[in-house]
């Protein structure tokens, strides 16, 4: 259960990290208010992962799905432009994940 908390919570930094995005600056109410609300949100599940599972490789999981996901969601939402590299490197951090998982004891998803 701790794999599926921290997946969860991953999901939910991407969400955040768009919402302040859009809230800019926090000078939105709307999505400020849904911003930290969710960083909340992410971040007890986070907490919850971290019972069972390292924090080391727990919080590079959380912090890779949410860069890879901001990413890809900076390019279709905002324009963002993905260039070669880019998607060397989010294949990098990719595969940094996986590996993580799959060495990393206790639960499994």
């Amino acid at each position: 259960m701790a794999w599926v908390w921290l997946i969860f919570a991953g999901l939910l930094e991407i969400i955040w990290a768009t919402t302040m995005k859009l809230s800019n600056g926090f000078t939105l109410l709307g999505p400020t208010v849904v911003t930290i609300v969710l960083l909340i949100i992410s971040f007890g599940l986070l907490a919850l992962a971290f019972r069972v599972l390292p924090a080391g490789t727990g919080y590079a999981v959380f912090t890779g799905i949410g860069a890879v996901g901001t990413v890809i969601v900076g390019a279709v939402l905002f324009d963002e432009t993905l260039t070669g590299m880019k998607l060397v490197f989010i294949a990098t951090l990719l595969i940094g994940v996986i590996g993580l998982k799959q060495v990393t004891g206790g639960e499994s998803a």
